[in-house]
């Protein structure tokens, strides 16, 4: 219900029904209390309008209902807050898919679009520097590196297998961005010189918005692509294809547990200061 109230698309993601459950509960919340102090301020206009009450009453109300029900929306507002939110915030957070398990992929955000970097069979990312950084390799990959040579990079578009964790790391090459998944109910700041992680499984095989949601120039509106979750067979012909367009290996299998990268996302090859 409150995905169709607030407009959201279905959830595809594991963690997400947890979300949608914290979010329908609040506004539940939300709109008993909007009507109970709507119905309170009208009973209040109405009892006690001057036809009423030709003369003031200086001592005010005498009963301690009004505190209690303060009291009461404070305990539940704590509650939610404590026992549900950072609980969830902080198992989001701290408590990531183990590496074996995990299809790592760097995004990398520029005014406007993203960039993906998945590393190849050999499970290992190539180096970046932005001293490589040209129209025909927006990331930096270093040619000279071998761990580099199967590496996949895609503008755009991102293949996914079903049913596996994906930890995406986020980092921008120009300005603040923000990756926004709204079906896998995921999102984080893409910052320059910072990889920050973000997690999810998807469950369900489509193809899914991926949004800026940070204001980050004129074309902000239109910084968007599509995150495609493939079957496992489908994810595997996928790789396939685009190691034969970059002319690498062809993977006979999934990327396995990528080894974690020292180097630092790529600053833009000439600076140029934000449009907005």
């Amino acid at each position: 219900m409150i995905n169709e109230f607030l407009g959201q698309p279905p959830n595809a993601s594991s963690h997400g029904y947890q979300i949608d459950h914290i979010l329908e509960f609040c506004h539940w919340f939300m709109a008993a209390l909007f009507f109970g102090w709507s119905a309170f301020f009208i009973f209040v206009l109405i009892r006690f309008r001057k036809r009423r009450q030709p003369a003031a009453d200086h001592a005010g109300v005498r009963s301690g209902i009004s505190t209690h029900l303060e009291f009461s929306v404070v305990l539940i507002e704590a509650v939610l807050l404590l026992g549900f939110a950072i609980p969830l915030w902080a198992k989001r957070v701290n408590q990531f898919p183990p590496g074996k398990e995990a299809l790592v992929v760097h995004v990398v955000a520029q005014q406007f679009s993203f960039n993906y970097h998945l590393p190849g069979p050999d499970g290992q990312f190539g180096r970046r520097d932005v001293s490589f950084v040209t129209n025909a390799n927006p990331l930096g990959l270093d040619p000279n590196d071998p761990a580099g040579k199967d590496d996949i990079v895609t503008t755009g578009e991102l293949h996914v297998p079903v049913n596996r964790p994906v930890i995406a790391e986020l980092s921008s090459k120009d300005v603040i961005h923000d990756y926004f998944v709204p079906s896998m109910r995921i999102g984080g700041d893409a910052i320059p010189g910072s990889l920050i992680p973000v997690w999810f499984t998807p469950v369900k095989t489509g193809n899914y918005e991926v949004i800026c949601a940070q204001l980050c120039g004129l074309g902000h509106s239109g910084m968007k692509g599509t995150l495609v979750v493939d079957t496992p067979q489908d994810y595997e012909a996928w790789l396939k294809e685009r190691a034969e367009l970059s002319g690498g290996a062809q993977p006979a299998a999934s990327p396995g547990a990528p080894q974690q990268p020292q180097n630092k996302p790529p600053a833009p090859a000439a600076s140029a200061s934000p449009s907005g």
